[in-house]
């Protein structure tokens, strides 16, 4: 593991849960059923329960870890394993850009919800944002054998998406806060949305 990998993880991950969790926990529908895809070993999905003891939260992942703060089931990437309308909420944090189609899942996403799809990701808008998105990924993903075809989208290519499958931003928040002064110059700046979508 490299030394940028490691001091990542003592100085950024756990920061990044609890902002995560407490922008995340919000938009949830109340007593939800929830899927969280690509949930890694459920660090996520365990902060959002402490903001939201109401909900039932599993997690399905093409890497299951040997241990796991929620139930995690394997998958293939590309077909959720529910079937159609069985689950609330499809929760996507930090996954989309790792698949080489995000249009794929987000249309599993939109088959097996039946209230709303919830996603953090990256903006790909600026100056450097690709480079910087880049160094990013690397540094956070490498060491732990996550896939990085680094495939960011712009505000607008993401609108474009979520139209073309009928889906709606209902609620839509950039600039989260995740890193503090002044990493949040580099590493903040509008390169991260969360956004909310439910049934046009």
């Amino acid at each position: 593991m490299s030394v940028l990998t490691q001091a990542h993880d003592a100085l950024v991950f756990g920061r990044r849960v609890r902002v995560l969790a407490a922008r995340l926990a919000p938009l949830l529908p109340e007593n939800a059923s929830v899927l969280d895809v690509g949930c890694g070993d459920g660090s996520m999905a365990r902060a959002i329960l402490e903001h939201r003891g109401d909900l039932s939260l599993g997690g399905v992942d093409v890497l299951v870890r040997p241990r796991t703060h929620i139930p995690v089931e394997a998958y293939d990437g590309r077909r959720l394993p529910r079937p159609d309308a069985s689950i609330d909420a499809v929760l996507f944090v930090d996954v989309l850009h790792h698949t080489d189609d995000p249009m794929i899942l987000l249309a599993e996403a939109k088959r097996v919800a039946r209230h709303c799809i919830v996603i953090k990701d990256h903006l790909r808008d600026g100056l450097l944002a690709g480079p910087t998105l880049r160094l990013m990924d690397w540094v956070g993903n490498a060491a732990h054998g996550v896939a990085l075809p680094y495939n960011y989208w712009s505000q607008a290519r993401w609108r474009d998406a979520f139209a073309r499958l009928g889906l709606s931003p209902v609620a839509w928040t950039e600039r989260l806060g995740l890193y503090p002064f002044p990493a949040s110059l580099a590493f903040d700046r509008g390169l991260h949305f969360v956004a909310r979508l439910e049934t046009a």
